[in-house]
């Protein structure tokens, strides 16, 4: 998603580094930059203009020529006027006092409603709720059945007691629905409404009818995200016939560009609430402006990917693995298998991976990034026996061509795997000496990479550089420089002398993680204490 906006914008900013002092013309240019990447985005015109004039005020102000660093602080600008844009805070789902809370879709036909009342069911469901889906659309063909199948995937109870396909009274159905749900014990009901193909009396005439007969506690309007500019027609015609109370986005992830996002709630003012971003039903999730913000300017999602970590590890199975680390033992094949389970709950490796700052770089890796590698790693660790998994030094050459028959793979994929575990038991021994980092992140030049899995195209995996060849006319390659020879003699001395350890390793291939003193588990952010041994809860 944003993917062409986000380009752009990274693009204009690198303009910006090492200026001491921005110029008018500097920030006039970075401007009319940053107009062209909204309207190449499809933005709405009015927004454009109101955006950018926002912030040249504000990059010409005080705020930027007292700054240390006044790119640094236009950037800081461009974030703060996006999420401005964006609609500013979270805004939450507001609950009925007394249950069943009532919430209406609405939106033209062909927008995503039924499949998008599926995914809000099961994401309620995931937070505690019962929620309940009404088949209203009786005038598309085949909508209720195709809600039903939704349901279904959702592990959501569907109440469809008209066949659909012109058939009954999508007013009487929404009406009789409240009862029902009470009488059921479900605390929340999904009414799925009809659309048309374009803006129409008929259609607004029944909405509203809908809205006065259940009186609902949120009007979800949802938009296709691919739209562009006509997004802001439509909404402004739900607004003012249905009165939507704050807007949903789906086909996000189909998307580059997003203008529809960025044009919605600051022509209408009302806040987007949730995005749809995939095909699976896990792929919709609550939107954040200040999140949206970060990954349009590349500067990743951390707090999202906190959140699914803590949602979807198992809490008793880590803190099982924090134990067994802090008293000495080896971070061994099951735990990794157990780790691997959690990681494929998150959902796609390719939008977690996205989701860490600077990933833009990494795009054309990404792209094409084999999402099935999780699968393969798995089979090559399930094809060995317990005793295997447990020690997995007795692995020898035999051992490891039936490992790698029986997982339909070659011993060189087992022989890699194995590398990268042998690295991240020593990150784990590593952590709970205080020293390590953190899985994953960006650093020593190459891309990160989940522990025991192939690099992406192009990445630094694996495969460590080759030393550099000594420079010429310095005797036995010592360095020009006093203080650094000194420090070389001084490691050979600790090397004869024996004082020496083996460089810790890393599980994504070749990333420095520096010496124990330098990383402290108790250190980490909220969040990552139910991952990492020794991080706050």
């Amino acid at each position: 998603m944003f993917n062409s906006l986000s380009d752009r914008l990274t693009a204009t900013f690198k303009n910006l580094r090492g200026k001491g002092r921005l110029s008018e013309a500097d920030v006039d240019a970075t401007i009319r930059e940053i107009r062209r990447a909204l309207l190449d985005a499809d933005v709405a015109l009015p927004v454009v203009r109101a955006f950018t004039g926002r912030i040249r005020e504000r990059a010409l102000s005080e705020e930027v020529s007292a700054a240390l660093n006044p790119g640094q602080q236009v950037v800081k600008i461009v974030n703060d006027e996006l999420v401005g844009i964006l609609g500013g805070q979270t805004r939450r789902l507001n609950f009925a006092k007394r249950p069943p809370t009532v919430i209406m879709l609405a939106g033209l036909q062909g927008a995503g409603k039924t499949t998008l009342a599926g995914k809000l069911a099961h994401w309620l469901k995931s937070e505690g709720h019962r929620p309940m889906l009404v088949a209203a659309d009786l005038q598309r063909p085949n909508a209720v059945n195709q809600l039903q199948i939704v349901g279904e995937r959702a592990g959501a109870v569907v109440y469809a007691p008209e066949p659909g396909n012109g058939v009954g009274d999508p007013i009487q159905v929404a009406t009789d629905s409240i009862e029902v749900a009470k009488s059921k014990l479900h605390d929340v009901v999904i009414v799925d409404t009809a659309g048309r193909l374009g803006i129409d009396e008929e259609l607004m005439a029944q909405a509203a009818d809908i809205r006065s007969a259940v009186n609902p506690d949120e009007v979800l309007f949802v938009i296709d995200a691919m739209i562009g500019q006509d997004a802001v027609k439509t909404a402004e015609a739900f607004l003012d016939g249905v009165d939507f109370t704050g807007v949903v986005l789906s086909k996000l992830d189909g998307d580059s560009r997003g203008g529809a996002a960025l044009s919605v709630a600051e022509v209408t003012g009302k806040p987007i609430m949730f995005a749809s971003t995939g095909e699976s039903m896990k792929d919709f999730e609550q939107f954040h402006p200040d999140r949206m913000a970060d990954r349009i300017l590349d500067m990743g999602d951390i707090m999202t990917l906190i959140e699914q970590a803590e949602k979807n590890f198992d809490e008793k199975e880590t803190e099982k693995l924090k134990k067994k680390v802090e008293s000495g033992e080896d971070f061994d094949l099951n735990d990794f298998l157990t780790q691997m389970a959690g990681l494929k709950k998150m959902g796609s490796m390719k939008k977690m991976l996205g989701m860490m700052p600077g990933m833009s770089q990494y795009k054309d890796q990404l792209a094409n990034f084999d999402e099935r590698e999780v699968d393969r790693v798995e089979a090559i660790v399930r094809s060995m026996t317990p005793q295997e998994r447990t020690n997995p030094k007795i692995l020898n050459g035999s051992r490891r061509a039936r490992i790698a028959k029986g997982a339909g793979t070659t011993v060189t994929a087992v022989n890699q795997l194995m590398e990268r575990f042998t690295q991240a038991q020593k990150m784990m021994r590593s952590m709970t000496r205080g020293g390590g980092g953190m899985p994953g992140m960006p650093g020593g030049g190459g891309m990160p990479q989940m522990p025991g899995m192939g690099g992406m195209p192009g990445a630094a995996g694996g495969k460590k550089k080759k030393p550099a060849g000594k420079k010429k006319g310095r005797k036995g390659g010592q360095s020009g420089n006093p203080a650094k020879r000194a420090q070389e003699a001084q490691a050979l001395a600790d090397k004869k002398a024996g004082k020496t350890q083996d460089p810790v390793g890393s599980a994504f291939g070749g990333v420095d993680l520096g010496a124990d003193e330098e990383f402290d588990p108790a250190n980490l952010p909220k969040g990552f204490g139910g991952i990492f041994p020794g991080g706050k809860k």
